[in-house]
């Protein structure tokens, strides 16, 4: 085997490691029954319903806060996101407003992290949804620099890969005209490592993407570690199936059940990759 098929093989390791350890964690937490997710608060309307609103176990804590032009579940524990959910339009991939870098705590969130949290900690203030998504308007641009749409993220990933995955975003939806996607972080190891009071570092992260308006709507996710993600983005796709088993939480249920099943089963970076 050459080095670059060890070096790809070794990587596919690594991910169903993880895969094997997150859904052992996921497994344990499910059982116990403790806070009880909220879900009085829509994400976003489309012709499916509220398709950005995520299912979570109950007994994980959840608290659905709607900002301007995304909504998340927020996990006062963790003090980060459950997953945080927005629609994508062509005309959002772009816009006057350019990035404040205001990063400010919301007053009325329990648990919501502070910016003296993340100081010398070494993580970057990673978006979950990112602010380039946002520069169609004012309010939502200032808006994604809530912390309760941070986590800490390795700065070799948030200025890596997990950049280029979000450019990459928008150009398929200038492509198929929207998009809608939802992030998030994993946790995976018995280890639990924190930064300031309590903010929780994930181990991974999540993507799920989902272009609901083309011809035969399809879906694809990704898995990265957090720390340095080297070699093809390819390397880092999962179906969403796939993430659902190690998340436990269940994306795009106001898709038909025929619809969900078909696409959430498959993930062709080859079909997402045409037509650039």
């Amino acid at each position: 085997m050459n080095k670059k098929g060890a070096s790809k093989l070794a990587w596919f390791a690594f991910v169903f490691a993880c895969v094997l350890l997150i859904v052992v964690v996921v497994h344990r937490a499910s059982c116990s029954a403790d806070d009880r997710q909220t879900t009085d608060k829509p994400v976003m309307k489309t012709v499916y319903g509220d398709l950005g609103y995520t299912l979570i176990p109950d007994s994980i804590p959840s608290e659905i806060l709607v900002y301007d032009g995304f909504t998340l579940s927020f996990n006062k524990k963790t003090r980060v996101a459950n997953w945080v959910g927005w629609e994508l339009l062509r005309s959002e991939t772009d816009g006057e407003w350019s990035r404040s870098d205001r990063f400010w705590q919301d007053p009325e969130v329990e648990g919501c992290a502070s910016t003296e949290d993340y100081r010398r900690s070494g993580y970057d203030r990673g978006h979950m949804c990112p602010a380039a998504d946002q520069k169609w308007g004012e309010k939502p641009m200032n808006d994604c620099f809530v912390l309760t749409n941070i986590a800490p993220q390795a700065g070799a990933l948030n200025r890596g890969a997990w950049q280029t995955l979000e450019q990459k975003t928008r150009m398929w939806a200038k492509r198929d005209s929207a998009l809608v996607i939802v992030a998030g972080p994993i946790y995976g190891s018995d280890e639990i490592k924190t930064i300031g009071n309590g903010v929780r570092v994930p181990d991974a992260f999540f993507k799920v993407i989902l272009a609901p308006y083309v011809d035969r709507p399809r879906a694809i996710g990704f898995v990265f570690p957090n720390m340095s993600a080297p070699g093809n983005m390819q390397n880092y796709v999962m179906t969403v199936d796939d993430i659902e088993t190690i998340t436990g939480f269940d994306f795009f249920s106001a898709l038909p059940d025929e619809t969900e099943n078909e696409i959430e089963a498959v993930a062709s970076f080859k079909e997402w990759m045409k037509r650039q």
